[in-house]
């Protein structure tokens, strides 16, 4: 697939607008009226700025995952004299994302929601930006073959692997091709992170935060479920899986420093000795804009680094104990098969339950390591195979938990 000349309207169907990728991805199309063209716009249940978003975007389709929300939008937007047609649940997403005439699909769709629409847009060979990490970790193998088989273009909006890309684009291609570092020279990839807000808390005050302090990130805006898992560390547990599939890397080519400030993104180290580092303010446009234009470069309305101001950068080991999350994600990545699908389930449930103030925030690892250790793990053959995984971890999950708080 050629890149978009900046000459046509490049037409973008933004799977999950409302949330913070997807707003920050329409503040960027915003700044650039003449070279991209919203399509399609999709949210779970922010019917408010969802309607808001149709009113200056004017897209074509937009999809709610309710009924009787997609219902009410629809009533909205022909009373406000748009022609958008409101579609619903998962078919709706699955046919935004695979539109003849949509050459750009954000997927920014959180959790495991958003693996069917976005394995949807690679089998209709759009270019994918690819922030909804669960597909990667669900179900790595066929999604990489998907993306091959496609012919779709595969970019990393995760600001670590977006970074690694940027250091090591010499060699790699975003088209699902499997050639590993070496074919770019490069022996490790280095993924920074910053701690989360809890990084200084003693291990013996974890038990008693709150959601509210879990999702109080000290660098980054973002959702709350993304907030629990950066301060858990299962977001660098799950970027470390992804990575492993963007970059064909096995798990002991992938290290995780502690960069309390969040500016260097990612690292990667070359067999010349050679360190290449991404820095930038930490703001998720930047990555953005990045991907949206691809080999180009334009604005993105982050304001640009200074390193005056900055002025000091900090990297240190991370304290295995203090993100016990981590390390399961790492060892399901080394036992393969269904193991990451497992993980991703059972951590799902249990943020789920920890922000709805039924477990605790130390109990999370504790549901995921269960759910480990209880729903056999085998070798992912299918997307079958990977959907039932995904439901026995989810079931043992709650029913673990139910254990817990009972």
């Amino acid at each position: 697939m050629s890149a978009p000349s900046a000459k046509q309207a490049t037409h973008v169907t933004v799977l999950g607008s409302t949330g913070t990728i997807g707003t920050n991805t329409l503040d960027v199309i915003r700044r650039h009226p003449q070279r991209y063209k919203v399509a399609a716009l999709t949210a779970h249940r922010n019917l408010v700025r969802l309607y808001q978003q149709c009113l200056e975007f004017k897209p074509q389709y937009a999809v709610m995952n309710d009924v009787q929300a997609a219902a009410e939008l629809q009533q909205r937007l022909y009373a406000a004299g748009l022609a958008t047609e409101v579609l619903t649940g998962a078919a709706g997403l699955e046919q935004v994302a695979a539109l003849s005439d949509v050459d750009c699909v954000m997927a920014a769709i959180v959790g495991a929601a958003g693996l069917l629409p976005t394995l949807a847009a690679v089998r209709a060979g759009k270019r994918v930006l690819l922030a909804n990490k669960e597909a990667l970790v669900m179900a790595g193998q066929l999604f990489m073959q998907a993306v091959q088989e496609g012919h779709a273009q595969l970019l990393p909006i995760d600001s670590e692997h977006n970074a690694v890309f940027q250091c090591m684009s010499h060699g790699l291609e975003p088209n699902g091709a499997q050639c590993g570092l070496g074919r770019a020279g490069a022996v490790r990839i280095v993924l920074t992170a910053s701690g989360g807000p809890f990084r200084d808390l003693p291990l013996s005050a974890l038990q008693d935060v709150t959601p509210a302090q879990a999702c109080a990130h000290p660098n980054w805006v973002m959702g709350r479920k993304i907030s629990v898992d950066s301060a858990t560390m299962m977001n660098k547990g799950l970027e470390v899986i992804e990575a492993s599939w963007l970059f064909n890397c096995l798990p002991d080519q992938i290290e995780v420093l502690l960069h309390p400030q969040s500016v260097v993104h990612s690292m990667v180290v070359f067999t010349d000795g050679s360190v290449l580092a991404q820095l930038g303010n930490p703001d998720m446009r930047t990555p953005i804009a990045h991907a949206l234009a691809w080999p180009e470069r334009i604005t993105s309305g982050v304001r640009a680094l200074d390193l005056v101001e900055v002025a000091r950068l900090e990297f240190c080991k991370l304290d295995p104990a203090r993100y016990p999350c981590l390390c399961l994600a790492f060892d399901a990545l080394r036992a393969g098969g269904t193991s990451t699908t497992i993980l991703n389930a059972a951590n799902e449930v249990a943020v789920e339950n920890f922000l709805d103030e039924q477990i605790g925030f130390t109990d999370i690892p504790r549901v995921i390591e269960h759910t480990l250790e209880s729903v056999a793990a085998t070798e992912a053959v299918s997307l079958g195979v990977i959907l039932a995984a995904d439901r026995a971890a989810r079931i043992a999950a709650g029913e673990y938990i139910a254990a817990l708080t009972h």
